[in-house]
């Protein structure tokens, strides 16, 4: 997936197919920070990097309440839910940082609540809700913000 155009999704079907377009290029130890509103489809658009994975996607939810799914398929897939969080060391209690630099790739939904723990070399997408379907994907090499 080419990193300087932003995409366009027209269903949650091509937002599933272009997050496992995008899982080709990760690997290992790899930290995805998604951002956009409630409803944007970030969650579709892990059930798509997961499904790159060998994780069937209808297994993927997001985590809002647990702040962390694993998935394992070919790679662990972790999926974190920062929403509620109220403070950063929330995330490090449960070992966030163990996870950005283990053995998986990490995804990351609300990532600004726990800014100062996203590894400086974290991959930021922002997807965007446009009408209807439509999204707009854009990914970052580095925090846009």
């Amino acid at each position: 997936m080419d990193l300087s155009t932003p995409f366009r999704s027209q269903s949650v079907d091509e937002t599933i197919r272009a997050g496992s377009e995008f899982g080709k290029q990760l690997s290992a130890g790899d930290v995805v920070c998604l951002t956009g509103d409630l409803g944007a489809g970030k969650t579709h658009f892990v059930k798509g990097v997961a499904s790159h994975f060998g994780v069937d996607p209808d297994k993927v939810h997001s985590p809002t309440y647990t702040l962390i799914n694993e998935y394992h398929g070919d790679m662990p897939v972790y999926h974190f839910d920062c929403y509620r969080l109220e403070h950063e060391e929330e995330a490090l209690e449960i070992g966030a940082e163990e996870y950005f630099y283990g053995d998986g790739v990490c995804l990351v939904e609300w990532p600004e609540k726990i800014g100062s723990l996203i590894p400086d070399d974290a991959i930021w997408i922002k997807i965007s809700h446009l009408s209807g379907t439509e999204r707009e994907i854009h990914i970052h090499q580095k925090n846009p913000e």
